[in-house]
């Protein structure tokens, strides 16, 4: 996670897929600026409307007011239940995702559900954390789960979320897309981000720190591939990382699902440029422990150990790439010194890698990070 935050790493309703089909497909035929690094206006705006980035409408926007740029959409409200310790919880609501958390081993604690022969055990996939464990597990329609911890294990925490069932609640979507050079993607509102969730006690959780982009670090989530519902399940991980994790928001600045679709991840202003402020600069998010300032995420939706991800997931992440590298004149496939702007630690690396080059994890999975010298190479030409 960044340095000055937190440590370390169902059916879809029509709605939700009117929504998604309108403003999530990629344009065809992606242009992209020669070698010339863009400015931030630039990269916000799209091919036909050159104009400024708040012509975009990409800003994070919120729940309540909106303005003529504007379209109002219903995404169910995020549902979530908190407890503590080991044993059984219940909630009066059906979940599709539990977030545990702990301290302790990282492989110490486990987790199941009705209709389970045993315990599961709960592994980081891509999220980790300092002195413990953390898991966001998916479990369908589950009104109850029972958390079980080895010796030595201590401060459990589990939170059940459902973002898909809950109660109707309204945000102010762009009425028009919102691209990065030409390529679509849907802004925080358009996927039902709750921007209150990145407040604790009245304050930002994680007030937003800016560098200059040095590296881009691809992901996979470590949720179930096929999945009928994507924007749920980025509100879920949002609901995990903001909340159960304490990071103050989701972990990545962008976010791929198996349709192609790009999500905004990390809220970065309200100047309509997804992840850059208006100097150009990075926001830091929480993706990879320890080399997050300057370092941007692009996570794809699944689990992309023994498979790769879809073509279209493949194609959006190659031009997300391009484009950003372009922006800032950056090449993919070179090797690099990162240093962190913070506290001066270095890392060899490449442009662009996976999260497992910076630290011990499986993440991106291990076909995907197989595929990376192809992505590079793609998104060079």
């Amino acid at each position: 996670m960044p340095e000055s935050e937190p440590p370390t790493s169902a059916p879809a309703s029509h709605r939700r897929k009117r929504s998604l089909s309108r403003r999530g497909a990629l344009g065809a035929g992606v242009a992209v600026a020669g070698a010339a690094v863009l400015t931030p206006a630039v990269f916000a705006a799209t091919e036909s409307d050159p104009g400024s980035a708040a012509n975009s409408g990409s800003g994070s926007g919120s729940a309540s007011g909106g303005d003529a740029a504007t379209t109002p959409e219903r995404f169910p409200a995020t549902r979530s239940a908190a407890a503590t310790g080991t044993g059984t919880a219940t909630t009066s609501f059906a979940a599709s995702y539990v977030g545990v958390r702990w301290s302790g081993d990282p492989g110490g604690a486990g987790i199941r559900f009705p209709g389970d022969t045993g315990f599961r055990s709960l592994t980081g996939g891509c999220a980790s954390v300092d002195g413990g464990g953390t898991a966001l597990v998916a479990v369908g329609n589950a009104k109850t789960y029972e958390v079980r911890a080895e010796d030595g294990t201590t401060d459990v925490r589990s939170l059940a979320i459902d973002t898909a069932r809950g109660p109707d609640r309204t945000f102010h979507v762009p009425s028009q897309p919102t691209r990065v050079r030409g390529v679509r993607y849907l802004s925080r509102p358009a996927w039902g981000a709750d921007e209150s969730k990145r407040y604790k006690d009245g304050q930002v959780n994680s007030p937003e720190k800016y560098y200059a982009l040095q590296s881009i670090t691809v992901h996979h989530t470590d949720t179930p591939n096929g999945d009928p519902d994507p924007a749920a399940t980025v509100r879920a991980i949002y609901e995990y990382h903001a909340v159960t994790l304490d990071w103050g928001d989701i972990g990545y600045h962008f976010l791929i699902d198996e349709a192609g679709d790009i999500y905004e991840g990390r809220y970065s202003g309200d100047d309509g440029i997804p992840a850059f402020d208006t100097h150009g600069d990075l926001v830091t998010a929480f993706h990879t422990a320890g080399y997050n300032s300057g370092n941007l995420g692009i996570a794809l939706l699944g689990t992309l150990t023994d498979q790769g991800p879809t073509d279209a997931a493949r194609a959006s992440l190659t031009r997300l790439i391009k484009v950003i590298a372009r922006f800032k004149g950056l090449d993919p496939q070179a090797r690099i010194t990162y240093t962190n702007p913070v506290n001066g630690v270095t890392k060899n690396v490449t442009t662009v890698g996976g999260h497992r080059d910076w630290l011990q994890t499986d993440c991106p999975g291990r076909t995907m990070y197989d595929l990376l010298t192809e992505v590079r190479a793609d998104a060079s030409r």
